[in-house]
């Protein structure tokens, strides 16, 4: 946690977490929102073999059972083998039920429409293709999709909209990366998957934090403090570099668009999201 060193300044929120706490915390909010409001009793997950997915897996574990889980893991022909074993290393520790499907066919055949497409393109058409797969799946298998983004990549815009963010449900979305990492280590989840260097798996050799170009850990300290209202000169005079508070800056304002849904153009007071609101459940 980082030291308030003016009392006037706003309260900055500690980064460490309460593991059983916050353990329970959603696993309970899994199974409200899962069985209880959607009278749902399965969950359908991709499982990337990365930190977050397995969490989520944990997580889901916990709240459904075994059973009712259901894992995907949807490899493209240059993923790393290394994510197909991490991932079956959470299959194994679980024991929830677990299926392949390969997405290379589909993202090749548009892409071979699309010589010219760069990597961006390339690593978005696979994102969204999975995701397809995932609600399709969550159809067939009447299960309901949830989400694996974490609040970290949320801020930061380090994602692919209609994509990794499109899941009904996210247990992570409001957690910083580092406190990802926490819980994991409290849930159990295989040491190797929490302490491999975090990647989209798009191409060879990619890291997150090399995409990035900070890592999650100056990331989540410069954002709790914009969160709580820091300007860029206050955070920089609390020792970071300016660089790095100028670069989550610009990917925290420049990605807004990302956290909304579609802008509707609004001809009456009953607007979609805008005005016509379904008033709170209880």
């Amino acid at each position: 946690m980082l030291d308030v060193v003016d009392a006037t300044e706003p309260r900055i929120p500690a980064l460490g977490v309460d593991g059983p706490l916050l353990a329970q915390w959603l696993e309970a909010f899994l199974h409200d929102e899962i069985v209880v409001r959607r009278n749902t009793y399965r969950a359908v997950l991709g499982l990337s073999g990365g930190v977050d997915s397995a969490v989520v897996a944990f997580l889901c574990t916990r709240a459904l059972g075994a059973e009712n889980v259901h894992a995907l893991r949807l490899p493209y022909r240059t993923s790393s083998p290394d994510s197909l074993v991490d991932a079956q290393a959470v299959v194994d520790a679980l024991g929830c039920r677990c299926r392949d499907i390969d997405i290379t066919a589909a993202v090749d055949g548009y892409l071979s429409m699309e010589p010219e497409a760069d990597q961006r393109r390339r690593g978005n058409v696979m994102a969204r293709v999975r995701m397809l797969v995932l609600f399709d799946q969550s159809a067939k298998l009447g299960a309901l999709p949830v989400g694996t983004g974490n609040k970290t990549e949320r801020l930061m815009g380090y994602f692919t909209w209609h994509a990794d963010d499109s899941p009904p449900l996210n247990p992570l979305g409001d957690l910083f990366k580092t406190q990802v990492w926490e819980l994991a280590r409290y849930l159990g989840v295989p040491e190797r998957l929490v302490a491999k260097a975090p990647s989209a798996d798009l191409q060879a050799d990619q890291t997150d934090e090399g995409d990035l170009g900070i890592t999650y850990a100056q990331a989540d300290r410069i954002l709790a403090l914009m969160l709580a209202g820091y300007n860029d000169a206050k955070i920089a005079a609390r020792g970071f570099e300016p660089r790095e508070v100028a670069l989550v800056r610009e990917r925290l304002d420049g990605t807004h668009w990302k956290r909304h849904l579609p802008t509707t153009a609004m001809l009456s007071n009953t607007a979609i999201n805008e005005f016509y609101l379904r008033p709170v459940d209880f």
